[in-house]
């Protein structure tokens, strides 16, 4: 059988100082290639590929807003910023940026797509289709009419919601809702393309929807008693428990003698 003989301790420090040496002088010799490269003229940007939705930004308006903002080469490029300087251009949701070797950019967009204005009158904020409210030249929007949404902040998403439950009950008289607005207190008001405003009342969207529904039903059978089409509407308030109110244009329920008074 054979001894095995250990290495002498001055044997093994040197062993290992050499190892340390050694991993030391590669350490400092890729910092120094990292150094190197991130200065290199070779690995400085020189073009950003944009795809994915680019209806409402050219090359032109990309090119103006966002390369002042980038700064760094591909290596050294802080790709978090570069992706929110994508996402301060107007219309842009969101921007996936990727680095593509040796020096390019590849930037995916996805655009918001606006479903109605947002605030008051005069406003030319947006809602998108994720309840979000975003800012952009409502001059580009695409469709010729959008209505009206408005509400506290941070509250956008749920009048979306609203407003998309109850448009299609509108529909079904051959009306359509043309601004839906979420009070303070929490109360719910809807004007039509006829100019009738009405009071729905607060409550969750389930609740709304079913007194809608009870209005809807009966309105026609209403305005006809009257000679009168849903158009006639003026004003409607469904806060009432057992029933609703309206005001039909060109129809009083007043006396004579009373309205001589």
């Amino acid at each position: 059988m054979k001894e095995v003989l250990s290495a002498p301790v001055d044997v093994k420090l040197m062993n290992t100082m050499a190892t340390i040496l050694f991993v030391g002088f590669a350490l400092i010799a890729a910092v120094a290639l990292a150094g190197w490269a991130s200065r290199h003229s070779a690995f400085a940007l020189r073009g950003i590929s944009v795809g994915g939705e680019v209806t409402h930004n050219s090359a032109v308006t990309l090119r103006a807003n966002v390369t002042p903002k980038l700064t760094g080469t591909f290596f050294t490029l802080d790709l978090a910023q570069a992706r929110q300087a994508f996402e301060a251009v107007p219309w842009v949701r969101t921007a996936l940026v990727r680095r593509e070797f040796p020096n390019r950019l590849k930037v995916t967009l996805q655009e918001h797509k606006a479903l109605a204005y947002w605030g008051v009158e005069g406003d030319s904020r947006l809602v998108n289709t994720f309840g979000e409210v975003f800012e952009a030249n409502v001059g580009e929007v695409d469709q010729d009419a959008l209505p009206r949404l408005n509400g506290p902040d941070g509250q956008a998403a749920q009048v979306l919601e609203m407003y998309q439950t109850l448009q299609p009950e509108f529909e079904s008289v051959d009306v359509s809702l043309e601004q839906l607005d979420l009070t303070g207190r929490g109360g719910w008001r809807a004007k039509l393309d006829t100019g009738a405003v009405i009071e729905l009342g607060g409550g969750s969207v389930p609740e709304v929807l079913a007194r809608t529904q009870r209005f809807l039903k009966t309105l026609t059978q209403v305005t006809s008693r009257y000679g009168r089409q849903v158009d006639a509407l003026e004003t409607a308030d469904l806060r009432h428990q057992d029933g609703y109110a309206i005001r039909l244009r060109g129809v009083t329920t007043l006396t004579a003698d009373v309205q001589k008074k």
